[in-house]
């Protein structure tokens, strides 16, 4: 029974998605990349400088000086989910730059036991199969220095892919837009526009199996999900500085403001928007040893007894670089501190400036 559960629940979760617009709708894409984000708890919006920045600001790309690789592992649900990222980015010339990236959060290995028992009521498990489901983000990344000295911008392409065994699947595609300026004084703003025209998906249901799922818990009538979801605009505004001491020491400080335009438990939220803060810091010695810190994810929490409790995610990293390799480490959510996922997360990036 707990496997029909397993399945039936993947497939009914899209029955919420509907012809409208949902709060949350491909949500793997907001979980971050790159250790060292993670560890500024993701408030990097207006410093981004890499190969991902295709993920947080693409506008950064044009930071470039040679073509970098970037990979990141993280686990979830004791292990059970796998996240998983991938990125290349190049500069084009002194003005411009591409990139892409490849993200997969999966479930593997899931048992299907929806045909356990056959027609006369007989167990047999060698009927019992296993699948998947899996969700992937291919995005196309372009930024260009824009006539303004010290403002940049970017553009995203996003192809959606999602699949939940032979049960279902979805295409969806979108576009990110992002600004960067850095002024005179070393202050650097950032805006990171996600899904600007609202991201369409589009299921394809296998009627037949989810035939078998419905009809896996006796009693029980479940009708077709629907088979389109819109992923609504989301909104981050960053501002940074960093500042250098004794010429070995730099400390660089980052607040982000992310926005969502719907009602939700975020710690400002109104009928029209909702505003989730993030600070970050990263301590860093002779560009070859880093120390971060975040607070962010600040959630008013409904209770039991209907209060509402404040929690917040706080996290923290470290980073080693030498030449162009940089290998950095962040660990989620310390001392569990709010009701979002923890993780260890471990990154790697290359700049090919190595092989020169």
């Amino acid at each position: 029974m707990k496997n029909y559960l397993v399945i039936l629940l993947a497939c009914l979760s899209l029955t919420i998605s509907g012809q409208s617009a949902r709060k949350y709708s491909n949500e793997f894409m907001n979980i971050g990349v790159d250790a060292a984000a993670l560890g500024m708890s993701n408030a990097v919006t207006s410093h981004t400088n890499n190969v991902n920045s295709g993920y947080w600001n693409p506008a950064g790309l044009v930071n470039l000086e040679d073509n970098q690789l970037a990979l990141m592992h993280s686990s979830y649900f004791a292990n059970i989910a796998n996240y998983n990222y991938l990125a290349y980015a190049m500069p084009l010339d002194d003005r411009s730059a591409v990139g892409i990236s490849v993200i997969r959060f999966g479930v593997d290995d899931i048992l299907d036991t929806t045909q356990l028992i056959d027609d006369q009521g007989n167990i047999n498990y060698d009927r019992i199969n296993t699948f998947s489901t899996a969700d992937y983000g291919v995005t196309l990344s372009y930024a260009r220095k824009l006539p303004i000295d010290g403002l940049n911008y970017g553009i995203n392409a996003k192809v959606i892919r999602r699949v939940i065994g032979d049960f279902a699947s979805a295409w969806g595609f979108g576009f990110d837009a992002g600004i960067q300026f850095e002024s005179k004084n070393d202050w650097k703003f950032g805006f990171m526009a996600r899904d600007i025209t609202t991201t369409y998906n589009s299921w394809a249901i296998d009627e037949d199996e989810f035939e078998k799922i419905s009809g896996a818990i006796a009693g029980q009538n479940q009708t077709l999900p629907e088979k389109s979801e819109l992923t609504l605009p989301k909104l981050e505004i960053g501002m940074s500085k960093s500042w250098t001491f004794h010429y070995d020491y730099t400390l660089l400080a980052a607040l982000n403001l992310n926005m969502r335009f719907a009602e939700t438990n975020d710690i400002i939220s109104t009928s029209f928007a909702s505003i989730a803060p993030a600070l970050g810091f990263q301590f860093g010695y002779t560009d070859l040893v880093f120390l971060r810190a975040g607070v962010g994810n600040f959630q008013n929490e409904l209770q039991i007894d209907n209060s509402e409790n404040l929690t917040f995610q706080p996290n923290f990293g470290v980073g080693f670089k030498y030449k162009g390799i940089e290998i950095d480490y962040a660990f989620t959510d310390i001392g569990d501190q709010s009701a979002a996922l923890y993780s260890n997360v471990f990154s790697v990036k290359l700049d090919f400036s190595i092989f020169r």
